[in-house]
Order: structure tokens, then sequence, then C-alpha cells
């Protein structure tokens, strides 16, 4: 066919054009490389990008309790890969990676296509490393220029690092939601296991999140993730990446995350948190991107202790109140097949429903003779055995049907029905020598709501307040054998709507009672009488050095019954000076906080309290006090420092002195109040306690008006537990539910694990107190050869009077007297 000329004209014209257009854009090109290449960066330094280092928290012996910060990273190099992930990222991101020079000029001409076509830049058409070039050295701004920039900068990468260089580097970097950098981390977070260990369904799930990371990661939505996921999967099986059946595998499994904060190897977000506080308000935004690394005071074995001991005791109560039924009712019953709508509904709602306290949840698939079967949140088939059901007492009202979603605790015969606690408790444990925090629970679970009942709760102690008013009697002139009326007491208070009628727990009265059996069995009334002897305004200022803030402390006679209101921390630290013979300590938690490198910001050094430091610590003040008479006779300040450098001693950096605690109250006092908190636990309110086997625990419960708080507090020359049980909005907790029965076990369960190993001691005694044969009824010397009489230890300076006569006693006491257990 012959071509007319105008043809030809017309194609020599094209081609023309087209060579002078491509010469225009090629000069274009080179012109704007010569402007724009200087403001590029050098690309040797993406192999030395700073990666933002969280803040670590870790306990006294190592172990992560804590990581704060903005990204999360755990790197890995290329060759640690598994094949499939880097397919997934390929597939859905860049299939021709491996065959561009880092620019893919297809995706560009699709970009500049739909551009045309639409008027809208919907597609970007960058490649891995374009998006390397993108997220690390260049903004995000939808320009012209800067997209120019960044196909300068990665062809750049191209000529200087190697593919396998430019996708390690991609995948270690990349965001991928939730806090996570990099794919090692993103592992972790969403999965909870190391790479190498993913299915090939959650590796097409991470290879799909680069889109858009915060709405397709499958803690956000597990029904987004498996879209996203099966694109990804579709697009391995098109590029032959993956077979027939591994797609078809792939597809059918579940979409289920195992979100993971960190890899948290002892449970103590609330202290973590509370250092995290702590340091952010001194190093700001910087804490989270520096790489601290914090050493706190927190023994892990107490600490997993403590938790287990809290959960325990709150799951244990809420047992005995009942069982209320389901966590979710029946939106509908699952299928034989799982493949059906309403099916995903329920495995969805059962997904979404995450491991609380311990306690895992299951949707019930049957109901039988031998009890409920049901489907985990891991799709495990169980089966919950008729003693698993036993204590719910099940109604028709409140048993679970087919389709509800409810809560299982797992034990050593198998798995129980259970229920989140509604009640809520929190527990401390501390060292009295120096106040290093040993355990701390404030609450069931962290991550039902960070309120920290341990630091943050104020609540009424009830008689835990009674052996800080008895010290105060014990320093003013009572001894245990000190007589005090227990009998009916009324006070018309123009202030008050009602007559105040106090009343012992039992409604009994006791008589004339001896000071170490009010104690020991809890006696009101005897507290009250005690307080009106010594007078109010005396025992709020003694009881103020045990470390009790005196402006909380009311100034009226319910004082002698714990109405002021403390933190369970506060609480402990009270009860560390009984423990450590008379010593105020501060609590702390912080004991190193290291940079990234290892240099050591801050060290604590707590005021300790030693006994047998009290000669050195006398020596040491002298010493200071000569110092400026020293000073003042000339001492040749150089010719030290010379001696000191010809020992060789110039150059060492010498320890910070010690701090001694002050001592608060007399030895002698507390030698007797713990002798009497000893007979609390032999034969008083705690004798529970006693299971333990130890011969050295010494503590006292404590009820609040209407049992709306439990609490025991204990200890032993080596540790301090304050243990708390209530609810967050006070509310009663039940008739019976007092300190011994819903809070000392907790204290116990802790002890048990805490104290394993640890020799039993006891309190030295000092000079000073003296043994002595009481009449018991009257806290006299004993006449001789007296067969009731008992021993009591009294100061030397305080020995009763003796009994020149026998009176009877008009009130008898009870089989019952060790129940006192109120306020």
């Amino acid at each position: 066919m012959k071509v007319s000329r105008f043809a030809w004209r017309s194609a020599g014209l094209l081609l023309i054009l087209g060579v002078v257009g491509l010469l225009m854009a090629t000069g274009a090109f080179f012109v704007m490389k010569w402007v724009y290449a200087p403001e590029l960066p050098d690309v040797a330094e993406i192999r030395e990008l700073p990666l933002q280092v969280p803040l670590r928290v870790y306990t006294a012996d190592g172990k992560l309790i804590g990581e704060f910060g903005a990204e999360r990273r755990a790197p890995l190099r290329y060759d640690e890969m598994p094949q499939n992930l880097t397919r997934a990222f390929l597939a859905a991101e860049d299939d021709r990676f491996f065959e561009h020079p880092g620019v893919d000029y297809q995706g560009l001409l699709r970009a500049a296509w739909s551009l045309l076509m639409t008027g809208r830049k919907s597609q970007g058409g960058s490649t891995i490393t374009m998006q390397l070039a993108r997220n690390f050295f260049l903004s995000n701004e939808r320009t012209y220029t800067r997209k120019f920039k960044e196909i300068l900068l990665a062809l750049q990468m191209e000529q200087e690092l190697s593919k396998e260089q430019i996708l390690e580097t991609y995948l270690n970097k990349i965001y991928l939601g939730n806090r996570a950098y990099g794919v090692g981390a993103a592992a972790q977070v969403y999965f909870g296991k190391p790479l190498d260990q993913l299915s090939l369904s959650e590796m097409a799930i991470l290879g799909g999140l680069p889109k858009a990371p915060s709405r397709d990661n499958p803690a956000t939505s597990t029904q987004r993730a498996r879209d996203r996921r099966n694109y990804v999967l579709r697009r391995m099986h098109e590029l032959e990446f993956i077979s027939d059946t591994e797609l078809e595998l792939a597809r059918a499994t579940p979409v289920r995350p195992a979100l993971q904060n960190t890899d948290v190897e002892v449970e103590a977000q609330y202290l973590a948190e509370m250092v995290r506080s702590d340091l952010y308000a001194q190093h700001g935004e910087a804490l989270y991107t520096d790489g601290y690394v914090v050493i706190t005071t927190l023994q892990s074995a107490r600490q997993q202790a403590a938790v287990a001991a809290l959960r325990k005791a709150l799951i244990d109560y809420d047992e005995r109140q009942g069982y209320r039924g389901p966590e979710v009712r029946a939106a509908g019953k699952l299928s034989a097949t799982l493949d059906s709508e309403s099916d995903a509904s329920i495995l969805e709602q059962l997904d979404e429903r995450p491991i609380i306290g311990g306690m895992d949840v299951a949707v019930v698939t049957a109901l039988s003779e031998t009890g409920i079967r049901g489907l985990t949140r891991e799709r495990e088939q169980i089966e919950v055995s008729p003693e698993g059901l036993e204590w719910a007492e099940l109604t028709e009202a409140n048993s679970p049907r087919p389709g509800d979603i409810i809560r299982l605790l797992k034990t050593e015969t198998g798995y129980r029905l259970s229920q989140l606690p509604e009640v809520q408790g929190a527990f401390v444990s501390l060292d009295p020598d120096n106040g290093a925090v040993q355990a701390l629970v404030g609450g069931f679970d962290y991550f039902l709501g960070k309120f920290n009942r341990a630091v943050q709760a104020r609540r009424q102690p009830g008689s835990g307040f009674k052996p800080f008013l008895y010290s105060a009697a014990l320093a003013n002139g009572f001894t245990p054998a000190s007589i005090v009326l227990d009998a009916p007491v009324v006070f018309d208070d123009p202030t008050l709507e009602d007559t105040w009628r106090p009343q012992n727990y039992s409604g009994k009265f006791y008589g004339p009672t001896r000071l170490r059996e009010a104690l020991v069995h809890s006696r009101n009334l005897v507290s009250i009488r005690l307080l009106q002897a010594v007078g109010i305004d005396y025992a709020r200022n003694f009881i103020s050095q045990f470390g009790f803030p005196r402006n909380r402390m009311p100034r009226d006679l319910s004082l002698a019954l714990g109405s002021p209101t403390f933190t369970p921390m506060e609480m402990a630290t009270g009860f560390s000076v009984l423990a450590n013979n008379g010593f105020l300590i501060e609590p702390y938690y912080i004991k190193e906080v290291q940079t990234a490198y290892g240099e050591v910001l801050f060290q604590a050094n707590p005021a300790i309290a030693c006994l047998e430091c009290e000669a050195e610590r006398q020596r040491l003040a002298a010493r200071d006090a000569q110092a400026p008479e020293l000073e003042a006779a000339g001492a040749d300040s150089e010719a030290a420092a010379d001696t000191a450098q010809t020992s060789g001693e110039a150059d060492v950096e010498a320890p910070p002195p010690p701090k001694w605690a002050p001592r608060v109250v007399d030895q002698r006092v507390l030698y007797l109040m713990n002798d009497i908190l000893a007979d609390v636990v032999k034969r008083g309110t705690a004798t529970k306690a006693r299971e333990l086997g130890r011969t050295d625990l010494h503590g006292k419960t404590g009820t609040t008006n209407d049992e709306t708080d439990a609490w025991f507090y204990g200890y032993n020359p080596e540790l301090v537990g304050v243990a708390w049980v209530g609810f967050d909005q006070p509310t009663p907790l039940g008739r019976g539910e007092v300190g011994g029965r819903a809070a000392l076990p907790m204290w116990m369960d802790y002890m048990k694990v805490a104290l394993k190993g640890v020799p039993q001691q006891s309190f030295p005694r000092p000079s000073g107190l003296v043994n002595v044969r009481i009449n018991p009824e009257n806290g006299k010397l004993a006449a001789a050869g007296s067969s009731k009489a008992i021993f009591e230890i009294v100061p030397t300076e305080q020995i009763p009077e003796p009994d020149d006569s026998a009176p009877l006693n008009p009130y008898e006491e009870s089989d019952d007297a060790g129940l006192e257990d109120i306020f």
C-alpha cells in the first residue's frame, strides 16, 4: 500500500517532536538533578540512621516489666527473614523490585495515565526503594518536587547499595502500626512470636500493612486485616510465589492476633507506669526515644507471687458472691461448619475480647450432662466438667447457652467457669530496712483500668490503725498489762446527726480488759477509751512519726477506729517502722537509671534503718561536728590531696556516704507492740496465718464499717506486706467479708513464696524490759503461788502494783472473743 507524502511528513514531524521532547526532558532532568542533588542526603547515612530506642524498665534481677516509646524495633538481617515474608511485601508493594533500577517506569506511567484520566493523584507509582527514600530522608508532602527528589535518591541508593541491603533496611524500618517499626517488632506486637515462627497467613498480614498500617492491622479490625491479607495472598499466587494448596490453606486460616505490648517477662505494669511518669517529668519526650534503661527494686519472684495472690483473692471473693452469668449473651448459635455469617460475627466478638487477668474467653458450643463444651480464641475445643461448674450453682437465669461467650480459668485439673471480678484490690510489699518496693499490684489487671490503687486509693484502714494508737499509749505510760474498761459508751455530739454508739463486732462487752487482749481481739470500745486517755492531739502527733500525714487524721474519737484515709503504700510505710525497730524509711522503686550506652545517670542511695549501725552513725555525726574545727585549725587540704594521690586513691570515686533513716519511736515501745502483734497471729484475728509454719510473723486485720474495706497488714523483720480488698466506689463487701477472710489469704499466698528460703528471725530485745507474773484479770503483780498468773513484759520503771485483792470480773469472756475484727 502506497503511503502518502502527508503521512510521511506527519510521522517525521512526530519523530522530531518526540526526539526534541526526549532531549528537553533529559535536559530538564539533568538541570533539576543539578539543582536538587546538593539537597539530598548522603546515602551512606542510611546505614547509620539512628533508631529511636524506647525506655525499658527492669526488675532488680533483670526481668523486663515495661517498655515505653513511640517505636518498637527488633532489627534482623536479610538472611534471617523468611522467604515468604519478603515475597509478601514484594507482592503487595513492588513485584518488580529485583528488576527495576530503583524506579519502576511502568509504575510511574500508570500513575501518570491515572492522573491524566481522572485528574487526581490516586496512584503514587513508588517502589520499595522510593518508599525508603521518602520515609527516612524526605517529607511526605504530595508535590512534584518531592517526588523528583525521591526518584533521584532512589536511583542513587540503587547504585551504592545492593538490592538485599535496601530490602533489609526497608523491612527493618517500615512503620507497621501499633508503634511497631520493622517486621521483627510487628511479629512480636501482633502475634507474640518471632518472625521465623509466623504462618504464611500471618506473614501476608504483615505484608499488607504498609498501605494503611493504622487501619488494616489485626488489632484494629480483624475483618480489614483479613481482606488485606487475602489480597496479598492472591498477588503471591499470581506471581507464583505460593501454590494453590498454600493459597487455600492460608485463606482458610482465621485472623487471630495475640496483641503483645512488649515481650514483658514479669507483670508489673502499675509500677512500670509509675517509673515512666516520674522520668517523663525530668526528661520529657526524649524519654521515649533515647534508650534509657531503668532498674527497679522489684524482685521478680515476689512480684509474680503478688500478682497471683491478688487475683486469686479477688476471684475467690467474687465466687463467694455467686455467678452473674455469661459475659456476652448469645447473638446466635455456632454452626457445625463455622462458616455462616452469624458464626463470623460471634467469632469476631470472641477474638476482640482479650485474655484478662489470666482468664481466657470461649464461646459455648454445647451443653451436656458432662458439663459445657466451648471453643476458645485459639479455636481449641474445651470442656468444663461439673466440678468446674459446681461453685456457680447454675440456674435457668444465669446458665450459659450455646452461642454465649464465657470466661474460663485453666487449673491443674482442667477448665473452670469464671467471670471478671467486680471487686478490686491492691498489694504492696516493702523491705523495711530501706523502703525498697519488693512487689506492687494496683488492681486485678492494668488493662482494665490504669487507676493504681496501691498508691492512689485512699481508704480507711480500720483496725489496722490501732497498732499506732496503742504504740502512742505505750509511749505515754501504758503497758500491755494496763486495764481499760470494755463497756457500752454513748457520745452526744452536736456536730453529728445522731448519737454515736460504737460497738464491738460481736455486739458484746468484755469488762476490764488488758491492752494486749484488747488489741489481739481488736476491741473497739477499749480503743476509744484509750484514745480518750492519751488525748487526741497527743495521739495525732505521735502517730504522725510513723509517716502518716497529720492533717489527714481527724480530731475526734473516730480516729481510734481507723477513720483516716491512707493508701496501701502509706500503710506499708507505717508498718515498716514496726518491722525495723523504729526507723522511718522512704519507699522507693527506682534503683538505677542508665543511658542507652550504659552510663549511670542516677543511683539510689536510700536512708537505711540499721539498729546495729547506731554506733557508726554516732561516730560519723561526731566527725561531721568536728569538721568546722579542723578547718579552722588550718588543715592543709592540698597536702591531703597529695597524700591521697600518692596512695593511688585520687582517681577512685568514693561511694556516697551511707544515709541513716531517723529513729522516730523508742525501741522498747516497738518491741512490746511487735510482741502483741505476734499474738494476733498466734491466737487473735489472724490465726489462719499460722498455716505458713513460721513463728516470726506479726500482723493485724482491718475491716471498716459495714465491711466496706478489708485489709491485712503483716510483716517479719525481713518483709512488710499490705493487702487490701474493696470496691472502687465504696460498697459493703457483705457480712463476714472481714480482713481475716477477704484480705489475709492474699497476704499468705504472697508470703508463702516471698519468704521461701528466708531464715526465721526475731526482734532483738532491748534493755529496760522485764518479764513479770501478773493476775490476768486486773493486770497487777500476781500473788505468790497464784495458779492463774501469766507472764507479761513491761518496762522496768512501770512494773504493776502488787495484787492485794482478787476482785471478781462481772464480765465473763466468751469463747468467741477472738472473732473481733471491725473498723
